[in-house]
């Protein structure tokens, strides 16, 4: 197999997908699968194919969803670190491959959060041993890593010096080789990435021997000459490379012009018809089976998989030039909207929403990080009503968004289409550091599977064995800032106990459900305690539903706590539910 020898040759450049694979991959080895928004997924699928049954990879990937389920069903992966293992679109929910992973199947896995993943990685590609976090701390996916395997990967450190938040010492990250797909390269392996940077190029540093890459053209030489600061990846990290024009689908990539005669590199959006129908078909054995014979085995090779998609879906999916104009900001949709009845999950983003107005106007904060789910929902919503106030706060999404003004009508949370409507694209370090975990202006905006009466979210796994979904960066968000959590309420997500603590609760200020919102007391003087959650405001959920607050609070949640004094919330608006009509049309949160 070909290593870097320490001389200046250049990398092989194969003429397909296959043939890369083939000649650099082989079993045993630890993989990793880039996420730098336009996903490996032509390699994913060229892995599956070549070792399926046999691979026995250890796979490293911050979130394993997509594509990555092809890999999942060829039964080529024997040991998985990664934060996420679930679906995205249309809204997130398990994946049924991963229903039984506490009990080792389909692989054993080793979890962490997006941010403490990436540090990991940064560790690796800076020669350092250990990486510094604050994350995980306090949670089971601590517990899950010293359990049984004392200060192998995760070190906890002494208790902090006053003021300090506790932390730890994380294991650095160094696969083998790193799978990356870019937007274009030149002969001598430079590789453009466009943001959303999600982890960057920490992994191409880590690789102990090197990148294999795909992009969707190589370019010539003078144009990375002429344009050195669109290079992520620089040339002496990449063992070879090859052509594959779509190979990131069915997830997205950002174009750019290249001012060549060879014509711009053409971006494209999530095919969420495809995705659609990957959940669907992904819901039976017999359907997963199918998908994986259609998409996987019986395309020869990424050609002809692109070539079944057909040219009137490629041309759907292309990504238009984005106009050199000022973007326009959303504007207040007409009223009246639709008649239909306003459903118990509109009235928790609504009331999610105003709980955040009223943080961001009395209390200060400065940035909003949402999370996936309701929670961004609600966080746009809450963006949209204090804009009509005159007050700007940037939302924030964790691989890379900032300040983004989302495309109408384009539900999820890190479509390409918001990316052209955010103020500054980064990667995952500056979004979970620098804006959340440094900036204690910051609220978080997280969704829940449980939630107890202490603010723990669970996230990962339920009771009974079944795995839910895992952090991705919710951990990161709720072990360093303020945080506000969303569910609708019913006594299977408002728990005495969480099953698992994917998220602490110390720093959850306000739990909402669409019958109310609990906010903390003070907690015991002299401590670092939080106090307990009490219902502060009473929306009666009509119907045969409860009709008094402390009535809903015994029906609908297994909490024990009070709803003295509690205050009327008003109901929801005709102009609120407009706005989140406006956002979520099709409706995926209803």
């Amino acid at each position: 197999m070909s290593t870097h020898t320490g001389t200046a040759s250049r990398p092989v450049v194969v003429p397909d997908v296959d043939s890369l694979v083939s000649r650099y991959v082989t079993p045993g080895m630890h993989l990793h699968l880039a996420m730098t928004m336009a996903r490996p997924n032509a390699m994913v699928y060229a892995l599956a194919r070549q070792f399926a049954g046999r691979g026995e990879f250890t796979v490293s990937t911050s979130a394993t969803h997509t594509a990555m389920h092809a890999l999942t069903m060829s039964g080529a992966v024997k040991h998985l670190i990664t934060c996420f293992l679930g679906d995205t679109y249309p809204t997130p929910r398990p994946n049924p491959l991963y229903r039984d992973l506490v009990r080792g199947t389909p692989f054993s896995c080793e979890l962490w959060s997006l941010l403490s993943f990436t540090q990991r990685l940064m560790a690796g590609a800076t020669g350092l041993p250990y990486a510094v976090t604050s994350s995980l701390v306090g949670s089971d996916l601590e517990r899950g890593l010293t359990d049984g395997n004392p200060g192998a990967k995760y070190l906890r450190m002494a208790d902090p010096a006053a003021g300090e938040r506790p932390f730890a010492l994380v294991e650095r990250l160094r696969p083998d080789l790193t799978l990356v797909h870019g937007a274009c390269a030149d002969r001598r392996g430079n590789i453009v990435l466009v943001p959303p940077a999600g982890e960057g190029a920490w992994a191409a540093y880590a690789a102990e021997q090197g990148v294999i890459a795909t992009v969707e053209r190589i370019v010539p030489d003078d144009f990375i000459d002429a344009h050195p600061e669109r290079v992520v990846i620089p040339g002496q990290r990449v063992l070879a490379l090859c052509e594959a024009p779509l190979g990131a689908h069915p997830q997205s990539l950002r174009g750019l012009a290249t001012g060549d005669e060879g014509g711009d590199v053409v971006g494209y959006r999530d095919d969420y018809a495809f995705l659609t129908d990957l959940v669907e078909r992904l819901a039976t054995e017999d359907g997963a089976k199918q998908w994986y014979r259609e998409w996987v085995e019986e395309p020869a090779g990424h050609a002809e998989y692109v070539r079944k998609l057909g040219a009137a879906r490629r041309t759907e999916l292309t990504l238009a030039a984005q106009p050199l104009t000022p973007r326009e900001p959303l504007a207040p949709p007409p009223l009246p909207v639709t008649a239909q009845p306003v459903t118990r999950a509109e009235r928790t983003i609504v009331l999610g929403a105003r709980a955040i107005v009223e943080r961001v106007t009395d209390d200060g904060y400065d940035t909003l990080l949402a999370g996936i789910g309701v929670s961004h929902l609600a966080a746009w919503l809450a963006a949209a009503l204090l804009r009509e106030r005159g007050v700007r706060v940037p939302v924030c999404a964790e691989l890379g968004f900032y300040a983004t003004d989302p495309e109408p009508g384009d539900v999820f949370l890190f479509s390409q289409l918001h990316a052209t409507r955010s103020q500054q694209l980064g990667g995952i370090p500056e979004i979970l550091g620098g804006m959340v975990s440094a900036n204690p202006r910051c609220l978080g905006v997280l969704a829940a599977g449980e939630v107890d009466a202490d603010g723990n979210v669970n996230t990962s796994l339920l009771a009974d064995g079944r795995w839910l979904t895992g952090s991705g960066g919710a951990n990161d968000i709720a072990t360093s800032t303020d945080c506000l959590v969303l569910s609708t309420a019913s006594p299977r997500k408002f728990v005495e106990r969480v099953a698992y603590v994917t998220s602490p609760g110390t720093r959850v200020r306000e739990v909402v459900s669409h019958f109310g919102r609990f906010r903390r007391t003070e907690g015991e003087a002299g401590t670092d305690r939080p106090g307990p959650f009490r219902l502060a405001t009473w929306l009666p959920p009509g119907g045969d539903g409860p009709a008094a607050p402390e009535e809903a609070v015994a029906a609908l949640t297994r909490w024990p706590v009070s709803s003295a004094g509690c205050t009327a919330e008003p109901e929801v608006t005709e102009a609120e539910i407009a706005w989140l009509r406006s956002l979520d049309p099709q409706g995926f949160y209803r």
